[in-house]
């Protein structure tokens, strides 16, 4: 089977899309596949890092492609970016062969449209894997009007994928309500959540006290927001709690995004001591950055349920640390935190600035009681031992046109089991 991936980020980018879509490659390519990878040639949050064009890693052919770099300070000049990099990566694609199957990710938004319009001119199978939802994100973050011609446009695009899609991977319930709302059929969503980075994440004792001693915490209760700092994930809440805590406490910013300028410029307007904003870890570090917060937050915007999917859920727990959800009730975090066997967590809606000072509090006041054994079993429903070749196991099966004729659902909210024709036996993930 040769199978063709499409995404703007993939190794050796530290972003979240970037770091699953090299794992599915390199798996789809121990099993026997040939495996082609269309990506940027520039890094997604330091624009500054060019990749090679061509290069061939652990069996991937990888074509890297140009794209404009404007910046992210403003919508237009993001749209520029997106839209350089589509007509550049239409272009490449007019000379590539035919594929047994085409998967799509969403970064840039709609990159799925040329997936599927590849496919209906030089044949093949289409999966889309739906990481975030677009247009729909830039109308929840009130970048787009919905009733207007743009977002109709975009919609219409992003229907044009999902009707012509043979699979679509959705990563939670939420997701797949969306979907199904859009008039898509049932049978071809499929729910399968991001899988922990167990082989490159783990409690690192050592890392730990080593970043903590690098950034002077190693006398602090560390609460830590690690990722993408984006409008999606707004940390008002958390920051107005830096304000009503003291200096026993440290408040460590880590990762990227447009908001992160927003963070820093907070901290600096009220003279804050206790907060700390670095830049992505490099991924060898990544351990050991993680395992140094005490307390780990976790944010989703009130109307991105179903949109957005904050995976750093699962790495916190491979680590083992207590989180904090800062977020919506319905959402596939409050899901996890209901259905977790004594994995402490706390939750807080948004402006509810007393809940989440005293959720701190209270974390800092209590001892750790749970093993990281405990901490790893809790996470064993999102090992990628488990989800990824479930995964590879649905690609597959839309190559040799044995298309689901049962939905995938979840099973306590978190994996998730196929049936195939009734004289097959189930598949368990």
């Amino acid at each position: 089977m040769n199978v063709l991936l499409l995404n703007q980020c993939f190794h050796p980018d530290l972003m979240a899309t970037g770091q699953y879509l090299s794992q599915l490659a390199v798996g789809l390519v121990e099993r026997g596949h040939g495996v082609t990878v269309v990506t940027s040639d520039r890094g997604y949050d330091d624009p500054s890092i060019r990749f090679p064009r061509r290069e061939t890693w652990r069996g991937v052919r990888i074509i890297r492609i140009p794209s404009l770099s404007l910046g992210k300070e403003t919508k237009l000049r993001r749209a520029l970016n997106f839209a350089s990099f589509l007509t550049i990566c239409a272009w490449r694609l007019l000379f590539l062969r035919r594929f047994d199957v085409v998967v799509a990710l969403t970064s840039p938004p709609l990159i799925s449209f040329l997936g599927a319009l590849f496919v209906r001119v030089k044949g093949g199978r289409f999966c889309f894997w739906v990481m975030d939802l677009n247009p729909d994100e830039a109308i929840a973050a009130g970048w787009l009007k919905e009733d207007s011609l743009t977002a109709s446009l975009l919609q219409r695009l992003l229907k044009y994928s999902l009707r012509h899609a043979s699979e679509i991977i959705v990563l939670d319930r939420f997701m797949k309500q969306r979907i199904l709302a859009k008039g898509i059929d049932q049978r071809h969503v499929t729910v399968i959540p991001p899988w922990s980075q167990e082989d490159s994440v783990r409690f690192d004792n050592e890392g730990r006290q080593a970043f903590r001693g690098k950034h002077g915490l190693s006398e602090k209760f560390v609460v830590m927001y690690s990722g993408n700092h984006s409008p999606c994930h707004p940390l008002d809440t958390l920051l107005q709690a830096t304000r009503r805590l003291d200096d026993r406490f440290a408040f460590c910013f880590v990762g990227g995004g447009s908001e992160q300028a927003k963070v820093k410029d907070f901290g600096e307007r009220h003279g804050l001591n206790n907060m700390k904003c670095l830049p992505y870890q490099p991924l060898k570090e990544i351990s050991g950055s993680l395992s140094a917060a005490d307390l780990h937050v976790v944010v989703m915007g009130n109307n991105f349920a179903g949109i957005v999917h904050p995976c750093k859920i699962y790495n916190i727990m491979t680590i083992g640390t207590p989180v904090l959800y800062i977020g919506p009730e319905a959402s596939h975090v409050a899901d996890i935190a209901a259905e977790s066997h004594g994995y402490k967590f706390y939750l807080a809606r948004h402006g509810e600035e007393d809940v989440t000072v005293d959720s701190i509090l209270e974390a800092a006041s209590r001892e750790p009681t749970r093993s990281r054994e405990q901490s790893r079993q809790e996470s064993s429903s999102f090992a990628k031992q488990l989800l990824l070749p479930q995964m590879i196991r649905l690609i597959e099966s839309i190559a040799d046109c044995q298309l689901p004729i049962v939905d995938w659902s979840l099973v306590s909210g978190s994996t998730s089991e196929i049936k195939r024709d009734p004289a097959q036996s189930k598949i368990k993930g």
